[in-house]
């Protein structure tokens, strides 16, 4: 009988021998043979029966034994059960502990598989050629996917993933034993942290150094990334991790000095210090390194703050923004190795947003290698305690790519992993993750006692031999080395160590930060009054012809007809014939910018149309769907035009865009909020890298914030960008905080913000109903012969005559301004501060300009906010010691708040009524 035959619906024999094995025991046969046998339906195009039956037809002699058919199809759902859950019986915890993992479809019993089978011959679905015995399937399957490596591989939506990783893990068993060369870097990585780490111990005890001991395969680890990677082409290696084996890491992979390392714990200048640099755990640090074989490679090792996880997206930003720098290379210019702690991992939301967002278009950075060392414990909190899942990987799923779970303690299975990681990133340039599952020698840092909260742990640890012990014994076994040789290699890291401590006691001082270097040489930070003004105009000629490609669609493109009428104000605007709005004066200036080679980035929620239907930077074409972005065809520009809606998230967004600009100082880099309340979800970036990075790790940005502020009646949450939040961050000129009240303004701001060598954050509180109120329009003039103006002085009344002056940021200027005019109040002088931050060159302005205004009897601060919010707070104390004695500074405004706004539009008119009764009373 051939097979064939035995498929057909019309052979009673195979059907009844079938039917007879159901009856004997229903769980032997495959649901798919079952609804052949009951229903006549054919198996699917692809399930386990079609592997089963493809089998079947290799093999005519089993055509009409039911019994054999039914023992391969459980024979396949066992291969598939350990490709798919081998990982839960894996055997990756060293100290090992029990998993809660259940493990019963992993046992061949589980599919009446019993010794009486184990010398049958079975296909064995691609594990070998052809048959090959139960007994030798059961411990291929144990070898490649229950040693000390499990992975998560069968979730993977690509067929072609699924096949490359399975023939990669199957053909070795998982385990690749490295060559001689390669197991002594690794042995000496692991006698060189050991040895570094008992150094540290012993020579300054008590400090905190959050030691690597426990997971020191992670170096070795690390060092096959760089070698996997180097042999791939990649240009340059960027790391972002935390504290824990930091030091050991800046040591032992970035190559930093132990000399320096030392003199940090030992021997710093303090003076340097005094508000600024990081304690040592938090700094980065790079080098050219050259590879074992032979190839250079650059390696960077990015600042953190104590915020474990909010390096990753920034991180992920810095290696996008190398990449789209040099496009010749692709995915290969940069590769970004995120390292991450098991708690903060499954923890911290922001890696959740950071992983959804990389595979984006706008943020894909081609994959990122995130290694997990797994302490299997949060400080003192254990696992059970701090996620859901069965791994601290599991939020990972969202990508759909490759987990390995390593035994922290086998440095050749970490290797293997690396490799493959770093092989699949080339290949498929996706994410992998990589979670090496260890344990803490000592407790969160050196002060920490463990042993409070997890006695049975520790005392599990306190008698567990350590990583190098165990793989010294493996080489001296395996006659890579001797004993003697282990011991030479660490009398000399003592030595080297302990000269290295001579020279950083009897040196000088460590200064608290290093200096630029690249291209960031040719940029400065410091304090503005050092930084000359620049001409950011741009001729009437060259704004009229950016004003035709920006309306410019290519043929029968069908563009919506409310953007045609948009386009033809906006093509009047640019010609002189009518005022310019918000949307055009922005658009113009990124022409501008793109023109002079200066490459525009921008991100945010709905960007590319504008949370307002302002900016329509992208068209849509209403019949086919296609997409057009004038400012990408400008003819012979020479910058890059960018601008990516991004995903509801605002702390990985803005951490990318932080990341992003940290690589691009040449360039115009925006992030922009749906509303500008909503960067309270990015705080952390704001605090600890925005503001902050310059002071701590002389690190300088020109990244954007464009934030829609305005009290306008939407209620609490779409009302306030936190202006106050901004300004109390102030200090050292760290940050340029502007809120605009014309068009003309925003357009020589970002041209300010790129042609000027001076590089900081520019914090905008953007308009909103300004968007579409004329009178805050610009005239051509203000383009092309005007300039930005820190302060914007009143031209309306004659100063002799005015009695009061109303200082205001923003939109309530118009409102200001409408009042004076139907109360015919000609002794009213309105000024706007248009930077409030920097202060000297702003409160210079101010005082020229109250100067103007001789008989001057009160001055006032007006704003929109609550007086405990916006920038009366700040402002206050600087105006009064501006104006000394001859005025006090007085407040009009909405009372204190512990919210931003009413959510009532009513109540919203009222109080704008009472505020305005106020400043002119």
């Amino acid at each position: 009988m051939t097979a064939d035959a035995a498929l057909s619906i019309h052979n009673l024999a195979f059907f009844e021998a079938l039917y007879d094995a159901y009856e004997q025991d229903p769980t032997s046969v495959d649901p798919q043979w079952l609804r052949i046998l009951f229903e006549g339906e054919p198996p699917p195009a692809v399930n386990t029966s079609v592997r089963a039956s493809a089998a079947f037809r290799s093999a005519p002699a089993l055509a009409g034994d039911a019994q054999q058919i039914a023992l391969q199809s459980q024979v396949d759902n066992l291969i598939e059960a350990h490709r798919l859950h081998g990982h839960r019986g894996a055997d990756i915890d060293p100290l090992s502990r029990p998993r809660r993992a259940d493990v019963s479809e992993l046992d061949p019993a589980h599919y009446g598989l019993t010794e009486a089978h184990y010398d049958r011959l079975f296909h064995s679905n691609g594990l070998t050629p052809g048959q090959a015995t139960l007994r030798e399937i059961i411990e291929r399957l144990q070898n490649t996917y229950c040693r000390h490596v499990g992975v998560e591989y069968w979730q993977l939506a690509d067929p072609t993933q699924r096949a490359w990783l399975q023939a990669r893990m199957e053909g070795c068993l998982n385990e690749v034993v490295p060559a001689r060369e390669e197991q002594l870097r690794l042995l000496h990585s692991l006698i060189n942290v050991d040895t570094v780490d008992h150094f540290l111990h012993s020579k300054f005890l008590g400090a905190k150094r959050f030691s690597i001991s426990g997971a020191e395969s992670i170096i070795g680890l690390l060092d096959c990334l760089i070698e996997g990677a180097a042999d791939h082409e990649v240009g340059e290696v960027i790391f972002g991790m935390a504290h824990r084996g930091r030091l050991n890491v800046l040591m032992n992979v970035l190559g930093k000095a132990p000399k320096d390392v030392f003199s940090e714990f030992s021997n710093t200048d303090a003076e340097s210090y005094m508000g600024s640099g990081d304690v040592k755990y938090h700094l980065g640090y790079h080098r050219y390194h050259t590879t074992a074989s032979g190839k250079e490679i650059y390696l960077a090792l990015a600042f953190n703050p104590s915020h474990l996880e909010a390096i990753t997206p920034v991180i992920q930003g810095r290696v996008r923004a190398r990449q789209d720098a040099q496009p010749n290379l692709g995915r290969t210019a940069s590769l970004a190795v995120t390292l991450h702690g098991d708690a903060a991992f499954a923890g911290q939301g922001v890696v959740a947003e950071t992983l959804n967002m990389s595979a984006l278009e706008g943020y894909d950075a081609g994959g990122v290698i995130r290694v997990v060392i797994n302490n299997q414990i949060g400080f003192t909190t254990d696992p059970r305690e701090s996620r859901s899942g069965l791994y601290a990987t599991d939020v990972a799923e969202v990508l759909g790519v490759p987990v390995f779970h390593i035994n922290g303690d086998d440095p050749e299975a970490a290797a293997h992993v690396a490799r493959m990681a770093v092989d699949w990133r080339a290949r498929f340039h996706r994410d992998v993750v990589i979670d090496v599952v260890c344990y803490r020698q000592f407790g969160h840092n050196e002060g920490d006692d463990p042993t409070f909260t997890q006695p049975r742990m520790y005392e599990i640890i306190k008698n567990h031999p350590s990583v190098r012990d165990q793989y010294e014994r493996r080489l001296i076994e395996r006659g890579t080395v001797s004993e003697a040789d282990c011991e030479r290699m660490s009398k000399q890291f003592e030595a080297e160590f302990e000269a290295a401590l001579d020279q950083a006691k009897a040196s000088d001082p460590k200064q608290a930060l290093a200096p630029m270097h690249g291209k960031w040489k040719e940029y400065s930070g410091g304090e503005e009054v050092n930084i000359p003004d620049v001409d950011t105009r741009v001729s009437a000629a060259l704004i009229r012809a950016y004003g035709e490609k920006l309306g410019a669609l290519p043929e029968g493109f069908s563009v919506h007809s409310k953007i045609a009428r948009f386009s033809k104000e906006s093509r009047k605007m640019t010609d002189g014939e009518r005022p310019f709005n918000w949307a055009t004066a922005e658009l113009t200036a990124y022409a501008s910018l793109l023109a002079e080679g200066t490459p525009v980035r921008i991100s945010g929620q709905d960007s590319q149309r504008g949370t307002f239907s302002h900016r329509h930077a992208v068209f849509t074409d209403t019949e086919t769907n296609a997409k057009w972005c004038p400012l990408q065809h400008l003819g012979e520009h020479k910058g890059r035009f960018s601008i990516y809606n991004s995903p509801l998230s605002e702390f990985s967004v803005l951490g990318f865009e932080f990341g992003y600009s940290l690589i691009t100082p040449e360039g115009l880099i925006i992030w922009e909020a749906q509303f500008g309340d909503f960067a309270n979800s990015a705080q952390v970036i704001i605090d600890q890298f925005l503001s902050s990075s310059e002071d701590k790790w002389n690190r300088l940005s020109g990244l954007t914030l464009m934030l829609p502020h305005g009290y306008e009646g939407q209620g609490p949450e779409h009302s306030s960008a936190r202006l106050e939040r901004f300004l109390q961050l102030c200090a050292e000129d760290n940050m340029q905080v502007c809120y605009l009240t014309t068009p003309a303004q925003l357009f020589h701001a970002l041209r300010r913000q790129v042609i000027r060598k001076w590089r900081k954050p520019l914090i905008m509180m953007s308009p909103k109903s300004l968007l579409r109120f004329r009178p805050s329009f610009s005239p051509l003039s203000e383009f092309t012969d005007g300039e930005f103006h820190r302060v914007i002085d009143d031209t309306k009344p004659d100063p002799a005559k005015v009695e009061l002056v109303l200082l205001s940021a923003g939109k309530v200027y118009y409102d200001l301004d409408q009042t004076r005019d139907d109360q015919a109040r000609h002794d009213v002088a309105l000024v706007r501060v248009e930077q409030l931050y920097p202060f000297t060159r702003t409160g210079q302005a101010i005082s020229a300009a109250l100067a103007r205004y001789p008989n001057a009897k009160q001055v006032r601060w007006v704003q929109e906010e609550p007086k405990n919010m916006g920038s009366w707070s700040f402002m206050q104390p600087r105006l009064q010691a501006l104006v000394g004695q001859r005025f006090v500074i007085e407040y009009v405004g909405r009372v204190e708040s512990a919210s931003p706004a009413t959510g009532s539009s009513e109540a919203h008119k009222v109080e704008l009524a009472r505020l305005l009764r106020d400043a002119f009373a």
